[in-house]
C-alpha cells in the first residue's frame, strides 16, 4: 500500500487495520526520496538547505500508514505539509522567527546534554535521534542565513481555507511553491502527495459528490462510476500538466535550458487497480530530462518488483545502491531498459 510505495519494504507489526487480515504499523525502511536526499546532502556540491521538501494536498491530519508515503527510516514516517501558508513559512519565514528558533535550539541542546548520563541505553539511542534532529535544524538555520535567492519569493493568495473544496486552489499554490523552492535550490528532492490511501475526497468542482475511494471500488461494469473516475483521473493529470508546464517555463537558474530539462518527475499511485487492490501493473509515469532515461515510450514489465525501479532512480542520481527496500525483490539490480 501507500507506506510501501516508495520504501519497497514491508510494514512493521502494529495496530492499524488495513485491507488485509493483519493489523500493521509504519514501514520498516526509508523511502527512496530520503535515500537519495541523504546521498546528496553528504556531498558539499549537492547539499541544500532542506535536502528534501514534503508537500501535500488535502492530507488528513492524522498519523497512520494510510497517510504517510515518505519515511526517514524504519518506523520514522515524515508528515507532508499540506497547508501552503505553513510551507511558505517553513521555507521563507522571517529572520526574527529564525533567531528565536536558534535561541530555543541552544536551550534544547543544553538540556539534552544534562540528561544524557541519566538514561538507559535504549533511551540514549532515542536521545541521539533527537540530537540529530536538533543538529539538522541548526544546519538549516545556518544555510538560510547564507541563502541567495535565484528567483523572487512567490506572492501567495491570502485567505484560502485548506479544505476539500479548495483542493484545486491549494494544489496550484503547492506546485508554485515547490517549483519556486527548487529554483532557489532550497532542496533537490521534493514529494507532492494528494490526499491519502482510502481517501474520500469529493471532487465537487467536477460535479462529483461521491467519495473517491468509494468510487474506486465500484465494478468495471458500473459505467456511471467509471465515467466519474475518468473525470477524477483527468483532473489529477491536469495537476501534473500544470507542474510540467511550470517547470518548462522556468529557466534553469545558473544553467542551461529550463528546469524541466534538469528535473525528472515520477507520477504514481499505490495500486494497480482500486477495485481489486492488486499490486500488479502499478502505473508509473516519468517526465523530464533530469536523468539519463529514454523518454517518450511505453514500457511494460511482467512480474517485476518496483524495488528495481527505485534502485534505478538512485543509480541515475549517482548513488550506486546494491539493494533497496526488501533485498529479496531486487533481483538483477537496476532496470537496464530505462536508458
Amino acid at each position: 500500500g501507500m507506506s510501501c510505495l516508495l520504501t519497497g519494504i514491508e510494514l512493521l507489526p502494529g495496530n492499524i487495520q488495513g485491507g488485509s487480515h493483519t493489523p500493521a504499523g509504519w514501514a520498516s525502511g526509508n523511502s527512496i526520496d530520503q535515500e537519495i536526499k541523504h546521498f546528496l546532502q553528504s556531498q558539499k556540491e549537492t547539499r541544500t538547505r532542506f535536502g528534501s521538501l514534503e508537500f501535500g494536498v488535502n492530507v488528513p491530519h492524522r498519523a497512520d500508514p494510510w497517510t504517510r508515503m515518505v519515511y526517514a527510516g524504519s518506523n520514522k514516517p515524515i508528515a507532508p505539509i499540506d497547508d501552503p501558508y505553513q510551507m511558505f513559512e517553513k521555507i521563507y519565514g522571517s529572520m526574527k522567527d529564525r533567531k528565536s528558533l536558534a535561541s530555543i535550539l541552544d536551550d534544547v541542546r543544553e538540556d539534552l546534554k544534562k540528561v544524557r548520563t541519566k538514561l538507559s541505553k535504549a533511551d540514549r539511542q532515542l536521545l541521539e535521534e533527537h540530537e540529530s534532529y536538533v543538529r539538522q535544524m541548526e544546519q538549516e538555520l545556518k544555510a538560510s542565513q547564507d541563502q541567495k535567492l535565484a528567483v523572487e519569493v512567490p506572492i501567495q493568495e491570502v485567505g484560502i481555507k485548506n479544505d476539500n473544496d479548495n483542493m484545486p486552489v491549494t494544489s496550484k499554490m503547492q506546485i508554485d511553491l515547490m517549483v519556486n523552492s527548487l529554483a532557489n535550490d532550497m532542496a533537490r528532492i521534493a514529494t507532492l502527495q494528494y490526499t491519502n490511501s482510502v481517501g474520500q475526497a469529493r471532487m465537487k468542482w467536477l460535479g462529483i459528490d461521491d467519495g473517491h475511494h468509494s468510487l474506486s471500488h465500484k465494478p468495471d461494469s458500473d459505467e456511471e462510476s467509471q465515467l466519474k473516475l475518468t473525470k477524477i483521473n483527468k483532473w489529477f493529470c491536469e495537476q501534473l500538466a500544470y507542474l510540467v508546464k511550470k517547470l518548462d517555463t522556468t529557466p534553469e537558474p545558473n544553467g542551461d535550458g529550463t528546469m524541466l530539462d534538469n528535473t525528472t518527475i515520477v507520477w504514481t499511485n499505490e495500486l494497480g487497480k482500486g477495485n481489486s487492490h492488486t499490486l500488479n501493473d502499478v502505473p508509473l509515469v516519468l517526465i523530464g530530462k533530469g536523468l539519463d532515461f529514454k523518454m517518450g515510450r511505453s514500457l511494460q514489465f511482467k512480474n517485476l518488483a518496483h524495488n528495481r525501479l527505485l534502485m534505478s532512480f538512485a543509480h541515475a542520481m549517482g548513488h550506486r545502491v546494491k539493494t533497496f527496500g526488501n533485498p529479496d525483490f531486487c533481483g538483477d539490480g537496476i532496470i537496464s531498459e530505462l536508458t
